[in-house]
């Protein structure tokens, strides 16, 4: 007989009451119930090119200093508390002095241009700014009104584990349901949205996503993603500190870097997006063909075998089966490797779990957490993107005669509403209360997820990039030659069902007139020399890869905006 698995919140009970009161902890009460638990074991971890490390009982000392100092800056519950900067054990601990201290964080993508990036800081009202050392000054410079900036570098001033920890009033702890962070949307042009999640939004999905998929405080987590996002945010950073987990922090997005990482640091749990786990899939099988066509046909069939046996009985024979080859890519110490923001091929989902890697992936939006969905690694379905998650109710709107609608979710991990925009929140939800998430799908009997297309405009990428087709529509404003612009996804490689960007131009015809009618060929030239002028300032993963060139103009409406889906 199967034996039943604890619930993985059920070691709340021993702490409620005394460190913590109510349903769930906040995120502080959460880290500190880890330092209690697990006070020796390594928490924050950097290879530069040493390791450097800091315990759990280290790291809690160190977040209540500086929380002490954000204290004494008067800043207290629902103050607002920005950070932007690569990944490192500073960045997290700003994360949750900010917490401690009551405050709000505000997470912000370091990609960004400078002045955007500014932009958002005053977007988020952030009194405090905590900020690597390179754009610091500059942004600095741009919001005058902070009451402090701290560098997340020991090069810079008031450098982060510098600052001194005076003793200050005692401020009102954070309640569960207070506001614990504002996430704010890849959009940087217009009104940017932020979404406003709190600490029992994070906590519950945290702890409920493990309720499919089990997690560990020996577990080794690689933080490579940029850590403001939701998906890493959640699925490395709170996730790997509600269980007493390490953190190691990955420098940059090189393959042979992270490959020594993943080696040197024995990293368990490995999150990434699909266009990482493609490129790294390619390898191990490029390496394999190599070996000859005889050794290559025995490995595939190995694989098939092994996929076989686990699918049928549970037991995962490829892990010992194909050692050799994981080791040799780094992987023969990955437990799970969890794929996320983006869509992933079925065939790759299947040969990772075919070499001995359990292989999941899963769905969310930051609105939602973002955790919604996960493929339980012993109850797998390859063109799934997992199965609910408990607590989270799911129907589907408007649905046609494929059973297919919009997804909308109920739950505890729901964000709060978009920050300061009322009536962008209304828009969300339905009139009884579910959030609508713009993605079209069904639900099996099972209740596992599957994802057919969007309902709204938004592009993701192979990396699992958010692409919003107006920013870059905006870029053309001031190009005289355009008459039309509209920008959307493609589906870039049919495989992989990634999305490409295509700009649809329509030109200003006058401009190319002559009296024997248009010259097209003048015109097509000019357009794409337009979009080869845009790409320069957009993004690596904004730009267009894709340009049509339209003889007639598109719809619309009487308001003179295009109808997006005519063309």
């Amino acid at each position: 007989m199967k034996a039943t698995r604890a619930l993985p919140w059920k070691f709340l009970d021993e702490y409620r009451g005394s460190a913590f009161k109510g349903e769930w902890p906040t995120l502080p009460e959460l880290f500190a119930i880890s330092a209690l638990r697990h006070p020796d074991r390594a928490c924050f971890t950097v290879y530069e090119p040493g390791r450097i490390s800091l315990s759990y009982r280290e790291c809690l000392e160190m977040v209540r200093r500086v929380a002490r100092k954000i204290r004494a800056l008067g800043l207290g519950r629902g103050d607002k508390v920005a950070v932007t900067g690569k990944n490192s054990p500073e960045w997290a601990v700003a994360y949750l002095a900010a917490l401690t201290a009551g405050a709000v964080i505000v997470p912000i993508d370091y990609q960004l241009k400078t002045d955007e990036i500014a932009s958002l800081v005053k977007a988020g009202d952030a009194a405090v700014l905590f900020s690597d050392e390179e754009k610091r000054p500059e942004i600095a410079s741009q919001c005058k009104g902070l009451r402090a900036v701290f560098s997340l570098e020991a090069s810079g001033p008031d450098y982060i584990y510098g600052l001194d920890a005076p003793d200050t009033p005692v401020f009102e702890d954070p309640k569960e349901g207070d506001l614990a962070a504002i996430l704010f949307t890849s959009g940087t042009t217009g009104t940017p949205k932020g979404v406003m999640l709190s600490h029992s939004n994070f906590v519950a999905d945290c702890l409920l996503a493990q309720g499919n998929l089990p997690i560990y405080h020996t577990d080794v987590f690689y933080a490579l993603l940029p850590i403001h996002h939701s998906y890493t945010m959640l699925a490395v950073f709170i996730e790997a500190i509600s269980v007493g987990a390490e953190i190691v922090f990955g420098k940059r997005m090189v393959t042979k870097q992270i490959l020594k990482d993943l080696k040197e640091a024995k990293i368990t749990m490995f999150l990434g997006v699909p266009l990482l786990f493609n490129k790294v899939l390619a390898g191990i099988m490029k390496g394999v063909r190599e070996k000859g066509i005889v050794v290559y046909g025995i490995i595939r069939l190995l694989m098939g075998l092994s996929g076989l046996i686990k699918k049928l009985t549970g037991v995962n024979p490829g892990k010992k089966l194909f050692h050799a080859v994981l080791d040799k890519a780094s992987l023969a110490t990955i437990r799970n490797c969890i794929s996320g923001g983006g869509p992933l091929a079925p065939s790759v989902f299947r040969r990772y779990n075919q070499l001995g890697i359990d292989f999941v992936q899963g769905y969310g939006l930051t609105e939602t957490s973002p955790i919604l969905t996960l493929n339980p690694t012993d109850a797998y379905r390859e063109t799934s993107v997992g199965r609910i998650i408990p607590g989270v109710e799911m129907r589907l709107l408007d649905t046609n005669e494929s059973g297919i609608g919009e997804i909308a979710v109920k739950g505890p991990m729901v964000m709060q509403g978009y920050y300061k925009l009322p009536e962008e929140t209304a828009k969300v939800f339905t009139e009884d209360g579910w959030f609508k998430t713009g993605d079209l799908g069904y639900l099996d009997a099972d209740n596992y997820v599957y994802l057919t297309g969007r309902a709204k405009n938004l592009i993701v990428t192979e990396g699992g990039k958010n692409v919003y087709p107006e920013e870059i529509e905006n870029h053309f404003q001031l190009v005289d030659e355009v008459e039309q612009v509209m920008i959307r996804g493609y589906i870039e490689n049919e495989s992989t069902r990634s999305e490409g960007i295509e700009a649809l131009l329509y030109p200003n015809v006058e401009r190319f007139s002559s009296s024997v009618g248009p010259d097209w060929g003048a015109a097509e030239k000019r357009l794409k020399r337009a979009v080869d002028e845009v790409n320069q300032r957009l993004l690596p993963y904004q730009r267009i890869s894709k340009v049509t060139v339209l003889r007639e103009r598109m719809e619309e409406t009487t308001t003179k905006k295009i109808k997006r889906f005519s063309a």
